[in-house]
């Protein structure tokens, strides 16, 4: 009697039926949309499919499927999806109407940033203190910045997503909130670029740097030459150099590919097939990378321990950005009502702020500990934005006829 063996593709197909068919069921059985769009589902799909998880409840059943074979295979997915995501999140990035508007813009996105910032600093000081949330290679100042930016940032694509869900996004309130995310994305990967300074690859990042200034030049003239068609496949080209020459610098990929985008014009691209890119990236490949990044969390410290840094972090972020928008409504003399809708909607953290701390876990600045607890933190932000969002919406239009 022969046994039947399992190859690893056959393997590999099992995760992807299982990637794609539970989150989908759980989002369109559940109806979870009002609180839980479809991408929050299956981030929230990675972390309970992941090793402290399913893993914990049927170890043998969760290691004959993700085996190091088929783990290797979906993070290769995973980091072309989110490099490709984060590659139209920079060309999307309009800076032009930013500087046109700089004083409001620059008011309100510096303290929508930098009072969450400070709220999450603190409170990635006392994370600290209890031991057990800076990992390897994470020096305290890089450990506290990189928790304090977490609880700062605002993911734009799945802001972007939510406006549309609430019918905002072309109007100027929704251009206003954009320019406001757009500013805190550029920071983000400035904070991180600082996070990840490296010394001893001083040389190699400074030569990065002088390179790519270089190649921007020619990409950008070239890209003024040909076809639209043609844009796409030079930029993904220009994406993955990018990616290769950052990472080579020992600035990560993930940097390249936003500064990849970030130097090329929105203008060059077909607006409608910008969105229905990002949306094929978003149903695609993107639910790979919430499942790679599930099977990093991590129990280490204790069920009660990662929950309650994941508590602490979570009043710091929504206190801080609630905050800061408040103080800026206050400065520029918003219509009542307006802080507060714009402030819950910048709550939005999951995608951007999961792939900042995958880089920190990379890098080894922070523990699998601490990834668990922000990655806890981005769902739970993004889950209250709409909810909370939605009658303020509501009520802003009625008074405003």
């Amino acid at each position: 009697m022969t046994t039947m063996t399992v190859t690893v593709t056959e393997l590999f197909l099992v995760a992807m039926l299982i990637i794609f068919t539970a989150p989908y069921l759980v989002w369109r059985i559940g109806r979870t949309d009002h609180w839980a769009p479809l991408v929050v589902v299956q981030i929230i799909g990675g972390i309970l499919l992941g090793p402290g998880v399913l893993g914990a409840a049927f170890p043998a059943y969760y290691q004959s499927i993700f085996t190091p074979e088929v783990i290797t295979a979906l993070n290769g997915i995973a980091w072309w999806a989110v490099m490709m995501f984060v590659w139209v999140a920079g060309i999307e990035l309009d800076l032009t109407e930013a500087w046109r508007r700089k004083r409001e813009t620059g008011i309100t996105a510096g303290l929508a940033l930098a009072v969450p910032l400070l709220f999450g600093a603190a409170a990635g000081l006392i994370l600290i203190g209890w031991g057990g949330w800076a990992g390897p290679e994470g020096q305290a100042w890089q450990v506290v910045l990189g928790i304090g930016m977490a609880c700062a940032v605002t993911a734009l694509p799945i802001l972007v997503l939510f406006m549309e869900k609430l019918e905002i996004l072309r109007a100027p309130l929704g251009q206003r909130i954009l320019r406001y995310a757009s500013m805190d994305d550029i920071a983000i990967w400035g904070v991180l670029a600082l996070i990840l300074l490296d010394w001893e690859r001083i040389g190699r990042q400074l030569a990065f740097l002088l390179v790519f200034a270089l190649a921007t030049w020619l990409v950008r003239r070239l890209m003024e030459r040909i076809g639209e068609r043609d844009r796409w496949y030079g930029g993904l080209i220009w994406l993955a150099a990018c990616g290769l020459a950052a990472d080579w610098a020992g600035l990560h990929y993930m940097v390249g590919a936003f500064l990849s985008g970030a130097v090329l014009e929105s203008r060059w691209f077909n607006l409608k097939t910008m969105d229905n890119f990002r949306d094929t990236i978003l149903l695609a490949v993107m639910p790979v990378f919430f499942l790679s990044t599930g099977l990093r969390t991590q129990w280490d410290m204790g069920g009660v321990a990662v929950f309650g840094g994941a508590a602490l972090l979570l009043v710091a972020s929504v206190a801080g950005k609630l905050a800061g928008v408040h103080l800026a409504g206050r400065i520029l003399g918003w219509a009542k009502g307006e802080a507060s809708l714009i402030g819950w909607l910048l709550q939005t953290k999951a995608l951007i702020m999961i792939i900042f701390v995958n880089i920190l876990l990379d890098k080894g600045v922070i523990t699998n500990a601490a990834f668990t607890a922000l990655l806890l933190m981005a769902v739970g932000s993004t889950m209250l934005s709409i909810p909370m969002a939605k009658p303020r919406l509501a009520r802003l239009k009625a008074e405003t006829g």
